[in-house]
């Protein structure tokens, strides 16, 4: 076989077809995809959680060759194989402004692959994740240098971007609203999912959570960084006006969620809630901490203003627990009534949701159902395949521009 391949013998990763137009055999190298995986090993919450999993899904495929850009050390034993990894900066300059863009000179893929900003320069297209444009429609959840970052450089990158890929059919609406010049078939959902998050022994998971956290009463969750539009602040209240109704109920409220720069705000609205005693901040839990945390719950509230989608819902209704959820943005998309919603700029609403719950058991064992059935409609598999599908879309118009296919010409 080698000598027939002729000039096509230094290829390394090829399959054989035939030549439509000769009948011959020729190669055709495998795609080769480049992704962003920065993220990976940051703690950067739903952005890592994200990009992990479409990583562990793309290692599935054996018809191409994926390259994760990463910049920490425990990236590396993160990745999966047969994905290959190639360091980058941890520094955004240094990363958007030069190591991407050498990279993919490099590496020659023939797409890359990035959440909300691409670098600077790029040679290949792009294929962009935008999970929502809440640094538009929100931009006081930010601090101003990061809001105004992420308007100019989200911009620049989806009008240049071959597709751009969401996760909800809010956020598809609000990316189109947000950039009207964008041609609609450009923008694809594919939603995200709940992966490794399933009921275990609730006992068991208690005796973990009381062991890791010192936790032994009965408790809510809340799952989040303590940001502005994950309105812990708000659910604080909630909490304090719920105890305050019902004195005999002995929960506490537990909190998992990296600090930040606002973290002061919310610390100092639980100490001023008059149940601090009972408010417990865990920080940024693994996901072996955070699936006890569930299975060992009551029940999970999620409060928050703004969500492109919202991953704690699915992985809390995964665990077989039942949701409290806030009714704004994608919220009741992704719960699709297997959750009680509510308002989250009501204190009362929220307490009156987590009241609810917890005195009528036949409810709470219904949302429960409701809840891990719906759960059950997402996979992180088929969001993998989903994303392929768009890779291999925007690779092969590519080729086709690359390399056009020969036109018939007439015979002398």
């Amino acid at each position: 076989m080698g000598k027939s391949l002729g000039k096509f013998a230094h290829l390394t990763n090829y399959s054989i077809v035939s030549s439509p137009y000769t009948g011959t055999m020729l190669p055709v190298p495998s795609m080769r995809f480049a992704i962003d995986a920065h993220a990976v090993g940051r703690h950067l919450t739903g952005n890592e959680v994200y990009i992990r999993n479409l990583l562990k899904g793309f290692a599935h495929e054996r018809d191409s060759e994926f390259i994760a850009y990463v910049s920490e050390d425990d990236a590396f034993s993160m990745v999966p194989a047969p994905v290959r990894t190639r360091r980058i900066s941890r520094n955004p300059f240094v990363r958007l402004g030069l190591d991407l863009s050498a990279r993919v000179l490099a590496d020659r893929p023939d797409l890359l692959h990035v959440q909300y900003t691409a670098p600077l320069g790029c040679p290949v297209p792009v294929v962009v994740t935008v999970h929502d444009v809440s640094f538009l429609d929100h931009p006081e959840y930010f601090p101003r240098k990061r809001a105004w970052q992420l308007q100019l450089t989200v911009s620049r990158t989806v009008k240049r971007a071959a597709r751009v890929l969401t996760v909800s059919e809010f956020s598809r609406c609000s990316i189109l609203k947000a950039y009207p010049e964008l041609d609609p078939d450009k923008v694809v959902v594919i939603p995200n999912a709940a992966s490794g998050f399933r009921t275990i022994s609730r006992e068991l998971a208690k005796d973990k959570v009381q062991q890791r956290f010192a936790i032994s009463a009965p408790f809510l969750l809340s799952v989040g960084d303590l940001q502005p539009r994950k309105n812990h602040i708000g659910l604080i209240r909630a909490f304090a006006r719920l105890i305050q109704q019902y004195p005999q109920f002995p929960h506490s409220l537990v909190l998992a969620g990296q600090e930040t720069w606002f973290s002061k705000s919310v610390r100092e609205a639980a100490r001023a809630s008059g149940v601090a005693d009972r408010i417990l901040f865990c920080g940024f839990v693994s996901d072996d901490d955070l699936l006890n945390l569930y299975n060992a719950c009551e029940l999970s509230v999620f409060p928050s203003f703004y969500e492109g989608f919202g991953l704690p819902v699915l992985e809390a209704m995964a665990c077989g627990r039942a949701v409290a959820c806030s009714g704004a943005s994608a919220l009741p998309e992704v719960a699709n009534g297997a959750a009680i919603l509510f308002d989250p700029y009501s204190v009362d609403e929220i307490a009156r949701a987590m009241a609810d719950l917890l005195l009528d058991s036949e409810l709470k064992a219904h949302m429960e159902r409701l809840g891990s059935h719906r759960a059950a409609h997402f996979s992180w598999q088929k969001t993998a395949k989903k994303t392929l599908d768009v890779f291999y879309e925007v690779a092969e118009l590519r080729h086709q521009v690359v390399h056009p296919a020969p036109t018939a010409t007439a015979a002398h």
